[in-house]
């Protein structure tokens, strides 16, 4: 499966690489663009969550590294949810 990393600045102009096992991510977020923490969580979480599907289509199991990265994305939201209006920067894909 091709897998991908998309970088994104958090609220608070710290960077994070995140990881997907699958492409699937170029369907729901798009670089140069600023979400909403809400809409970059949910968007970033349905995402992986499809691409960990993928992994268990193909493979029979699902993808942990998926899911650990729905858990550091949350975890990393949770600390700016009582910021006014937090927004988070999709910086770039990496293939």
């Amino acid at each position: 499966m091709p897998e991908m990393h998309f970088r994104v600045r958090w609220p608070d102009g710290s960077p994070q690489r995140c990881y997907s096992p699958s492409l699937i991510v170029e369907d729901y977020l798009q670089p140069g663009e600023t979400y909403t923490l809400d809409d970059f969580v949910e968007r970033s979480r349905r995402a992986l969550e499809i691409a960990s599907e993928r992994v268990r289509e193909r493979y029979g199991f699902a993808c942990t590294s998926a899911a650990a990265q729905i858990a550091a994305i949350e975890q990393a939201a949770e600390s700016f949810g009582t910021q006014p209006a937090p927004l988070v920067r999709v910086e770039a894909f990496e293939r």
